[in-house]
């Protein structure tokens, strides 16, 4: 068994530095995975989900994409309701927090059904963008599966994840009581006389 010892200039060796906030890589995953999945839910609103015969009278019939935003309109308002959850997670704690991400994961599995049903339902006239609409309906999955990993996380981790400070709290918050060792410990620590001024 080897023994650590001293560093070669002479202070023992540091301990393994700590992540110093619970849950701060929980919290980063959530954020991120809002923020991509909202991104995806807006890109493939844009993009084509299918194309549609229509008549243009003189010209004949003529092949139309039709973006996602037309074929599935709730795709915007998903990608909005992603972005509020982003201010939600960060502006609440405990079981309210378990709360959202539940409602986050139900927001985030109804596009990415939507995506699936459709393609399974439509299928691809001659001439039809295919490039365009795999893209549009993998983009919709894609967002809808982002938006569910981050209520999930929510969901299991939310307990741990660190919150916005104690000044946004709401009027009439109970503020913890402040601890009065940790005066003397500071002085200490600073190289000052605790006990001068009592």
């Amino acid at each position: 068994m080897t023994e650590t010892g001293p560093a070669p200039d002479g202070r023992p060796d540091s301990p393994p530095v700590k992540e110093k906030r619970p849950g701060a890589r929980a919290l980063r995953t959530v954020l991120l995975a809002l923020l991509l999945g909202a991104a995806a839910l807006w890109g493939s609103s844009r993009l084509a989900w299918t194309a549609q015969l229509r008549d243009e009278g003189v010209r004949g019939q003529i092949l139309t994409a039709v973006p996602g935003a037309d074929h599935v309109p709730a795709l915007v308002p998903y990608a909005l309701v992603a972005l509020a959850a982003i201010a939600g997670v960060l502006a609440s704690r405990g079981a309210p927090r378990r709360l959202l991400g539940a409602v986050v994961v139900v927001a985030g599995l109804l596009p990415g059904f939507e995506a699936v049903r459709t393609s399974v339902r439509d299928g691809l006239a001659d001439g039809a963008p295919v490039a365009e609409i795999l893209a549009g309906r993998g983009l919709g999955l894609a967002g809808g599966l982002l938006i569910v990993l981050g209520g999930i996380v929510t969901v299991v981790a939310g307990a741990r994840m660190p919150g916005m400070g104690g000044k946004y709290a709401a009027p009439g918050t109970k503020k913890a009581a402040p601890d009065p060792e940790k005066g003397m410990w500071d002085a200490l620590s600073e190289g000052r006389d605790p006990t001068r001024g009592r």
